[in-house]
């Protein structure tokens, strides 16, 4: 009888445990990609980046939400898109239901709680990072540490996120906010990418995963 209640009780936490999970799941605001395109940091645009954000968080379970992937464009003859004005105000958590910012002021502050452990992917997993082999801390942004479009006239985003070229760059974020670069600790604007084909990406500590955030 005893092992029968011991069995029961194991039982009853593993289900109260999964209902756990599946709650911060559903809560989910905030990931990072656990792929990209597969074809460098040609996206298909803003909307083939929006499309696979909302594509990845179905398949973790989530949906009903608007997902847009935190880039910026600039240039190509149309107006600059900043990165920090697609995704809403906040606040944002991951999978594993920590808020990582409550709003776009903390999310771009000193305060903001985005780094290796807390940066994870749809399904709560952390992505590899400086150290771990293959390193692929590099995450695609195109932007400024403030969340906003370059205005030097250069290529910041590899043709605004339609080019696998070896010409061209974009501008990464270590998503575990250590390395090299202008700015190694920035999770949204650390260096320029060496080229915009996969292996371009690859080569200088990433491959092609970017932010993700849902407006609502």
């Amino acid at each position: 009888m005893r092992i029968y209640r011991l069995l029961c009780l194991a039982a009853m936490t593993a289900l109260v445990g999964g209902c756990g999970t599946n709650a911060q799941t559903e809560s989910m605001s905030f990931f990072l990609t656990s792929a990209g395109s597969g074809d460098g940091a040609d996206l298909g645009g803003l909307a083939g980046a929006d499309a696979h954000c909302s594509a990845l968080a179905s398949s973790a379970g989530v949906t009903g939400k608007t997902w847009r992937a935190y880039l910026s464009t600039s240039g190509g003859g149309q107006a600059s898109v900043n990165a920090r004005d697609r995704i809403g105000n906040g606040p944002w958590s991951n999978a594993n239901g920590i808020q990582v910012a409550d709003s776009i002021t903390d999310l771009h502050s000193e305060n903001s709680r985005l780094g290796k452990e807390n940066s994870v992917t749809e399904s709560g997993n952390q992505i590899n990072g400086r150290g771990d082999t293959p390193n692929m801390h590099d995450i695609l942004t195109g932007s400024t540490v403030d969340g906003i479009a370059f205005t030097d006239g250069m290529d910041h985003t590899c043709s605004n996120w339609s080019s696998s070229s070896s010409d061209g760059s974009a501008q990464v974020g270590h998503h575990d906010r250590q390395g090299g670069g202008d700015n190694p600790t920035s999770w949204n604007s650390a260096h320029a990418s060496r080229g915009c084909g996969q292996a371009d990406l690859q080569g200088t500590g990433g491959n092609g995963l970017f932010y993700c955030f849902a407006i609502e």
